[in-house]
């Protein structure tokens, strides 16, 4: 159902504009400022018609521009059309250029108001549909994340939903996996965005530098010392602070990092008044932390602290599907890079991408596309050129039926996208290029559930 929100304070006006919409639209009314931001978070309309002369000021624009800013803040995809007077052409431009996207005049039309309002539906509706593409593209919308393995969406799905709250964070996986795209995507998803994301490597740091790096000094505190300095838990102030490779962090550090976790408050070296801190920590290490804790190298009171959500990344390994996918996607932003826009990998290099058991994670893939952009002579990118092995079947019952071999490449293309789109069918299709009653006839010949709950015992 179409959601329109009507905000004029005249009576009459409100009557007489409600009915110029057929029953697909569903119509509100807000007389007012405060009434009107109310429908907007609880309704979410795609489209706003917004009477600039609102109370107090009926008589001018002041309410009506300060409602206008405040629906591009907390709704950007909304729609707003705003009602301006017949004589009033200064103010629907400046309505226009704050990021109103269509006006009309007084007296009203009903004829050209509903021609704009679902000119405006129209609108929201092809931006919606951009945005879904864009993100199908990939399977998830993260920057720099390129995901269509269930896995790594399952992963992507958890950081959407724990981007907008506070808590703390521990990403564990193999060196070279993503997790610090992971934190910043915490950080970008999140209330903090427009604030620092300051990261510092625990294991790059010597450890006699290190809790001046975390907690800064003041002026004399030691030798060098020749002015105070913030740390990077100051640096971070109001934003994300992401220590990496925790699990390298020395005991003794790691009991003053588990004071401020509980306080909140910095102590520099060689200063006695703590400084209060806001921030959001995210951790990551490739270590595995139980087995530090059962070494005795890390507190189990300080895991606890920096764990209260963990995202466990799975390696390129375990990701059925990925590799290919973001070597594919490497070639591209790579190549262009490069200036060799037109490259494409040959079948022993997709099928050597797709075998490889990439010790190094995305890591290791990145360095090998980037030589092998280098090294290729024409237009196909080898195996050879990736230097990757090439695996000969040496089963002799291998079977090289087509059918079976279509069919088989068919039914995973299906169960990805499927997992892909969140088993909604209408995008699953979209993916597959195919149409939704195609896609019906395929999930029943090759008996595949179309909902994540299976039925069973």
């Amino acid at each position: 159902m179409k959601q329109l929100l009507i905000v004029e304070d005249d009576p009459g006006l409100q009557s007489q504009m409600r009915w110029c919409f057929s029953d697909d639209v569903e119509v509100s009314i807000a007389a007012d400022r405060e009434t009107a931001l109310a429908l907007l978070r609880r309704l979410e309309p795609q489209v706003v018609t917004l009477d600039l002369g609102l109370p107090p000021d009926p008589g001018g624009a002041t309410q009506g521009f300060a409602l206008l800013e405040d629906i591009l803040r907390l709704a950007p995809q909304t729609k707003v059309v705003v009602v301006t007077g017949r004589e009033d052409k200064e103010n629907a431009v400046k309505a226009i250029g704050m990021g109103a996207c269509d006006f009309y005049q007084k007296p009203l039309d009903g004829d050209i108001l509903t021609f704009v309002v679902n000119r405006a539906f129209r609108l929201a509706e092809l931006e919606k549909e951009n945005r879904e593409l864009a993100s199908q593209s990939t399977g998830n919308n993260i920057k720099g994340i390129v995901a269509a393995s269930p896995e790594m969406l399952a992963i992507c799905r958890t950081v959407e939903k724990v981007a907008p709250t506070d808590v703390t964070t521990l990403i564990t996986g193999e060196t070279g996996t993503g997790k610090e795209l992971l934190a910043q995507a915490l950080h970008d998803r999140s209330h903090r965005a427009d604030k620092p994301f300051a990261a510092i490597n625990c294991a790059a740091i010597p450890e006699n530098l290190l809790e001046s790096e975390l907690f800064g000094f003041e002026k004399g505190s030691f030798t060098g010392a020749t002015q105070s300095k913030k740390g990077k838990i100051e640096s971070a102030n109001g934003g994300t602070l992401f220590l990496d490779e925790i699990g390298d962090m020395p005991m003794a550090l790691q009991a003053k990092l588990l004071r401020f976790l509980q306080e909140r408050m910095v102590d520099r070296v060689g200063s006695v008044k703590p400084i209060p801190v806001d921030v959001r920590v995210v951790c990551a290490t490739h270590r595995n932390v139980q087995e530090l804790i059962s070494q005795g190298s890390f507190r189990e009171d300080l895991y606890y602290r920096i764990s209260e959500i963990t995202l466990d990344v799975p390696a390129l390994r375990d990701r059925d599907g990925d590799a290919i996918v973001i070597a594919q996607s490497l070639l591209k932003s790579l190549g262009k890079q490069m200036e060799r826009p037109n490259l494409s990998f040959s079948e022993d290099a997709a099928q050597a991408i797709s075998s490889y058991s990439w010790p190094g994670n995305v890591r290791e893939m990145i360095n090998k596309v980037k030589r092998a952009i280098i090294m290729a002579d024409g237009k196909r990118i080898t195996a050879d050129d990736l230097v990757l092995p090439v695996e000969e079947s040496c089963d002799t019952d291998y079977q090289l039926n087509l059918r079976q071999v279509r069919e088989g490449a068919e039914r995973k293309a299906i169960v990805q996208a499927l997992t892909t789109c969140n088993y909604n069918m209408a995008q699953a299709s979209r993916l597959l290029g195919i149409t939704r009653p195609t896609l019906y006839n395929l999930t029943d010949k090759y008996r595949i559930e179309t909902s994540t709950a299976s039925s069973g015992a």
